[in-house]
Parts: C-alpha cells; structure tokens; sequence
C-alpha cells in the first residue's frame, strides 16, 4: 500500500498575507505532520460577496509567492483561481482529489470560520473528503476533538489580521512587523491599500 501525502489547504483571501498566516501555516506543517501546507488564495468568498476592499487575484497570488520564496513545505495553490465563481470548498476538494489522487487533503480553518461552518455547502460532505483541523480565534469556542473528522489545533493565538493591516496602511502607520520583508516592500512599491 502507498503512503499518500498529506497536504493541509489553508484557504483566505490573502489580503494581504502577513506574518500571522506563515507562522499558523508552519506551526501546523510540523505539529500535524503534514508535508506540505497549501495556501489557497480564495477569490471570492461567498459568505463575503460584497467585499470591496479586496485586491485583484493576481496582485494578492503575487503577494503570497512574495512571503513564501524560500519556506520549506509551505506552498502556493491557485486551483479557486479557475473555478466559477462563487465558488464553494466542495467543489474545491473534489477538483482536487481527481487531480492528486495520492493525496490525502485537510483543511485549515479558523475557530471563527468553523462558528459558520454549518452555513458552508455540504458541510456533511466535505467531512467525507478531508479532515478539518481547527486553529483557535480569540472570542470562539473550539471543538471538543470528539468528532473524528473535525479536529482542534492546540495553535497560539496571533492577534494580526489583515484588516488591521489595511486600515493601518490607509493611514499610513506602521505596518512593516506585521509583513514578511518582501511583501512590505510590494505593498510600498505599489502603492496598495492607501
């Protein structure tokens, strides 16, 4: 029998990318054994459609190449960046277990997210296709590990997001701690979020 390789997917809109998602993306790489972690830009989130705030796919998939150049076992993934939109996890995971049947996928999702995880389609079937590892978010609960497909990740808590980060940016206070170097620099030479 062949060992598949496990592979968390780490879905967000990405926007930007800060130092927060590498240090929870690596913390569960080597606390889960995965060999990888996919950070999977979302281009349009259907529980947030209105978001106006969000920057193109290709200046925020350039961003996340940007924080990850040089990072073992932490990986872009674009495959959202070619389905109908709005597109939804299932369909996602199904595209993906056709293309890398050696595969065996989680997903990666914050307490806050699982809070709503009911409202996702087909929670029940996404359950079937991958384990959900839950990170914990200040103000949610997490799950109590009993259910075998959804499990908790004993992960710190990091208070950095990215809508601080933008507000910030548009009022030009610092933000350069809360980036990897190159992402900064991007944001700066482009101009962003001002």
């Amino acid at each position: 029998m062949i060992n598949k390789r496990r592979i968390a997917l780490f879905g967000g809109s990405f926007n930007p990318i800060h130092i927060g998602h590498l240090i929870l993306a690596d913390y569960a790489r080597v606390k889960m054994n995965f060999d990888e972690v996919w950070l999977m830009l979302s281009p349009l989130n259907p529980l947030k459609i209105d978001n106006k705030e969000l920057l193109s796919d290709d200046i925020r998939l350039e961003m996340i190449r940007l924080a990850i150049e040089g990072l073992d076992g932490i990986k872009e993934c674009d495959i959202e960046l070619t389905m109908p939109r709005p597109n939804y996890t299932i369909n996602t995971l199904r595209k993906l277990i056709e293309q890398y049947p050696d595969v065996e996928f989680s997903l990666l999702i914050g307490a806050d997210n699982f809070a709503n995880f009911d409202k996702w389609k087909d929670p029940d079937e996404i359950c079937k296709l991958a384990s959900v590892i839950v990170y914990p978010r200040l103000g949610y609960p997490m799950p109590d590990g009993t259910n075998d497909h959804i499990k908790p990740l004993d992960a710190p808590i990091i208070q950095i997001s990215s809508t601080v980060i933008r507000k910030s940016a548009a009022e030009q206070r610092l933000v350069a701690p809360m980036l990897p170097r190159p992402v900064f620099d991007f944001i700066i030479d482009n101009n962003l979020y001002c």
